[in-house]
Parts: structure tokens; sequence; C-alpha cells
């Protein structure tokens, strides 16, 4: 197969998209004059092939190279003052996010705390933090590893309290990347698990930004096509891969990050403290509760799920259908139907019920959401 094009956007930072566009990299931070990053990434990417071959052709270049690898699965205050650390100690001058959400969330905040000097969570944007961050960020670059979060041109990082796991949001438009060198061919050895998970992980964003009551036309627009690419692409991609389906899923990942400025709802509210409570991966605690989440929103919104449904490809666009729709779509992906199978039990219902009320995403969804009702659709999915 011919491998796409190369390309470069600005929207809403400068993004440089296309198989091989990582092998760039060298050369930008030698133009930007830079020659000591710390590329912060997690401790699984650290071992892949990949990452070896970014640290050869970086020391090739002359660049020398720092890692900071030592983050949690679900990242905590104490990884981001870790790679602080790490970022002084080794004299710096740049950071490098590499990998899906973990190690952009803890590479971006690691950029917030090198000239911000407060306790970490005084940023917290969820008590007016962003008001603080007024000092100049390191030179900041993210290099996606997964087709997810799209946390790669974002502007915030969600770090959770290392004893409570309470999640906490730091946001500030400095904080988004001066460059993207978004690569597929970086995600072609993804293990299908993972494409399945952080895959259903864009779709939930995409589907969720296009639910919220904010109005964002631009956003909204975005989403739909999103939407569309995902539905097109995120089975081949996990079960019979090319760079094709790598690449539309690369960019619909992205797209939903931009997407979901708009607000994301209650499905994020559902998956939020199944990461706190069980470490749950983050993608596949949005597929589980997807449908419950549809099912909830559908009443009142039937115009939206109608065009919803023709962007994913459903017969005549019907729009009730899609709960339904999502539940096939995951057991295709080979992941799980219920919250029971991902270690779930009839007592955590009532923990999950009150910190998913206490989250910061259901405020935008599309009606409002009670405690109860979140008892309710933890109980229907188990």
């Amino acid at each position: 197969m011919k491998s796409p094009q190369k390309y470069t956007f600005s929207f809403p930072t400068t993004i440089r998209f296309g198989a091989g566009v990582v092998a760039e990299l060298g050369d930008y931070l030698k133009d930007q004059h830079l020659t000591k990053p710390l590329l912060v990434t997690d401790p699984l990417v650290r071992e892949l092939d990949f990452f070896t071959k970014i640290i050869s052709r970086l020391e090739q270049a002359g660049i020398s190279v720092e890692v900071f690898s030592e983050v949690h699965k679900n990242p905590v205050k104490s990884d981001v003052l870790k790679g602080k650390k790490r970022y002084q100690e080794s004299d710096r001058d740049s950071i490098i996010g590499i990998g899906g959400g973990v190690g952009l969330d803890v590479a971006r905040a690691i950029a917030l705390s090198i000239n911000h000097h407060r306790d970490l969570f005084d940023y917290d944007d969820l008590i007016g933090g962003d008001q603080y961050v007024t000092e100049p960020i390191p030179h900041f670059v993210t290099i996606p590893t997964t087709a997810g979060t799209g946390s790669e041109v974002g502007r915030s990082a969600i770090i959770s309290e290392d004893e409570s796991k309470k999640k906490r949001i730091l946001f500030a438009p400095s904080l988004l990347a001066k460059i993207v060198f978004a690569d597929p061919e970086l995600t072609m050895d993804l293990p299908a698990f993972v494409t399945a998970a952080t895959g259903m992980d864009a779709l939930t964003h995409n589907m969720e930004a296009y639910l919220s009551k904010n109005w964002h036309p631009m956003c909204s627009g975005i989403a739909l096509e999103g939407m569309q690419l995902i539905g097109k692409s995120l089975e081949k991609a996990t079960l019979h891969p090319d760079l094709e389906a790598r690449s539309d899923m690369l960019m619909a990942s992205m797209m939903g990050a931009v997407a979901f400025q708009k607000g994301l709802g209650v499905v994020h509210s559902l998956a939020h403290p199944l990461s706190s409570l069980l470490d749950t991966h983050h993608g596949l605690a949005n597929a589980v509760n997807l449908p419950q989440g549809l099912a909830f929103n559908y009443g009142g919104f039937e115009e939206k799920f109608e065009q919803m449904a023709l962007m994913l490809g459903l017969s005549k666009g019907d729009g009730s259908q899609l709960p339904v729709y999502i539940a096939s779509l995951n057991a295709r992906l080979g992941l799980p139907g219920n919250l029971s199978s991902i270690g779930v039990q009839p007592s955590h219902i009532a923990t999950l019920s009150e910190l998913a009320f206490a989250d910061f995403c259901h405020p935008n969804n599309p009606k409002p959401v009670s405690q109860k009702d979140f008892e309710t659709m933890y109980t229907n999915a188990l």
C-alpha cells in the first residue's frame, strides 16, 4: 500500500501528520536551538523498538537525551514531582511527551511545574487554579503513540492525588504543545486490545462532545467527522490493521480531543471512578459504559442521535439503535460487555455512584444526572 502523504497544518497548534514524520524530530529541535530534551513516557513505551530508534536518531544528531518513565498507569502527583526533579537535576531545556494519555499528561504537568512553584494542585482548573499559570512553559513537543485520548493536541492534564486517587485537572492555554508529530507508523504494532480500547475512547470523546449541552458549532462539526472516520476504520485498525486505518484513527483521536473543548458528559463521569477505584483502563471504562450513557441521553435528543447514527453507518440513521450498536461493536472488537467482567462487584456500586456524581464531566451532559441515575446505569451495566 502506498504511504499517505505527509501534511502540516495548525489546529489548534502546529501538527506534522503522516507516516515517518517522527524522523524529523531531531532537525526540528536543532532548528529551535534545543539540545537537551527530557523525554517523558510510560514504562511500556520505553521498551518498544520505535522509542529506542527515536533516542538513537536524536543522539546521532548530537542531542543529549534524558528519559523519564517512572509513572503509574493512572498518573499521580508524585510522578510529576519526580519528573520535575529529573528535569532540573539533568539541566534540560525542553520536554517531549511520547505515548498515550499517561505519558502526555505527565509530560504536560511536568512542563507546568518547572516555572510554577506553588503546590501542583493549586493549579487545578476546577478551583480556578488556571489564574496562577503566569510563567513561561519550557518548549513542549508531543508525539502520540495511541489513537485514543488525543492529549497531544490538548491544553490540560489529568493527575490524581496519591492517596485518595481523586482526579485533578491542570489547565492553561499555554500548556498546548508547540508542535505535534503525529506519526501513524508508531501505532502499527499496538496490540488489538489497546487499539480497541483507545479507539473506543476516541469514539466516546467525539460522541459526548457532540451531545454536550454547550454551544460550539465548530466542535460539533469536527466531532461528526471524527465519528465517521472511526465508524469506517476502528474494526479494521483493530482486527486487520493497515496504515490507512491507523492514520484515520489517529486523526479521529485528535479530532475528538479538539471537539471536547465543548464538553464531555455522563459516560466519562461513569468511567473516571472505575480508573480511580479499580485502576481500569480509561478507554475500556468508556467502552463498557457508553451503551448505558447513550440510552440515558436518547430521550429528547433524537435528532442528534440520528445524525450520529448516520455518521457511524447505521441503517436509515436509526439513532435509537446506537446503544445496541455500541454493545455489538465492543463484542466485535473483543472488549468486555459488562462491568462484572472487569472486576466490578455490586458492593462497589454505591461508592462508584458517589464518585461519579462528584465528577467534573456530567455538568456538561445534555440532561441533568442524579446520583440515583448513576446507580441505575452502573447496575444495568453489571
